[in-house]
């Protein structure tokens, strides 16, 4: 009997198994967390230390404005405090002058001066130039130029009759943000000039005879063009009136073919071979911003500069200066 009811059971234990085991799965259930005032802390705890996911948090409900050094102030619109974005990795400097400061036109005398000393070419010179910051000076150069040179102990007559030379360029100014009355320039140019030379009275040694050979080369038109570098310095001298020297190094770029060779003299350049020569210039220059540069070095502001805007006085906002 007792084996009987073993059997037995055992059976139904067996059934019991197959019929659970192709008995359909139920889903799990899925609970919510239960949020208590230690579950709601919890994120703000973890991300307390990082200051990164703050600051762009705070970045993001701020106002801003610009630092004259070219910093980022952002200002709490709730609390009125006052931060530096120290993630900035360029600073750009702000431009204490307007845009457009004043037009130039200047005379340059260095090869009148030096014709008084013995200089055999060169004649006259005029510049234009516009003030763009107190820093950018976008520059054209118009001269005449001419030449007539018998070197001693020599055979022949150089002569170039006057010609128009012409310049192009740029310079920049290192001392951009403080008085304009000294600014200490360095530029370049890029020269042009059509032109025209000739040599006369070329004499040979007589001949068999005993006579004398004489010929010339007839007049020859060229063109050249040449690079030019410059570094000096302008000085305000009174009112408008400013006089400034620069040191010129110029190479040749290109020119004209002639089966008669190359030409001494260029006008706007020089003589050929050399390379260093320089300039004298007075300027007058017409103001074009309404403030005075006496103004804007007084109260570090210009027509330029933006203001900033006024705090809300009601919102209990304080503009405090920053610090780095």
């Amino acid at each position: 009997m007792k084996l009987r009811h073993l059997i037995a059971s055992a059976a139904i234990l067996l059934i019991a198994c197959a019929v659970a085991a192709q008995a359909p799965t139920r889903p799990k259930r899925h609970t919510s967390p239960i949020e208590n005032s230690s579950t709601v802390t919890q994120a703000i705890n973890e991300t307390r230390g990082d200051t990164a996911r703050i600051n762009a948090a705070r970045r993001a409900a701020s106002t801003h404005y610009h630092r004259d050094d070219g910093y980022t102030v952002y200002v709490d619109t709730i609390t009125g405090e006052e931060w530096v974005d120290s993630t900035a990795v360029i600073k750009v400097v702000k431009m204490k002058y307007p845009l457009l400061m004043g037009v130039s036109v200047g005379v340059n005398i260095w090869d009148p001066v030096m014709r008084l000393f013995g200089q055999k070419h060169g004649l006259v010179g005029f510049s234009a130039d516009v003030n763009m910051h107190n820093r950018y000076f976008p520059a054209l150069e118009i001269g005449l130029g001419t030449a007539r040179n018998t070197p001693a102990a020599s055979n022949y007559t150089y002569r170039s009759p006057m010609s128009v030379y012409f310049k192009l360029g740029a310079d920049y100014n290192f001392l951009y943000n403080s008085n304009p009355d000294y600014q200490w320039l360095a530029g370049f140019r890029y020269g042009f000039a059509p032109f025209s030379w000739a040599v006369d009275d070329i004499s040979l040694a007589p001949g068999y005879w005993d006579d004398p050979v004489t010929f010339a080369i007839p007049s020859q038109n060229a063109t050249a063009g040449w690079l030019e570098f410059q570094i000096g310095l302008r000085i305000k001298l009174f009112g408008n009136l400013s006089a400034g020297w620069m040191v010129r190094y110029h190479t040749i770029i290109h020119e004209s073919k002639n089966v008669h060779g190359q030409p001494w003299y260029i006008p706007g350049f020089g003589t050929r071979g050399q390379a260093i020569s320089g300039a004298f210039t007075f300027t007058y220059t017409l103001p074009l911003n309404k403030r005075s540069p006496e103004t804007v070095l007084q109260t570090g502001v210009s027509t330029y500069d933006e203001p900033l805007p006024a705090p809300d006085d009601s919102a209990g906002i304080s503009r405090t200066p920053v610090t780095e």
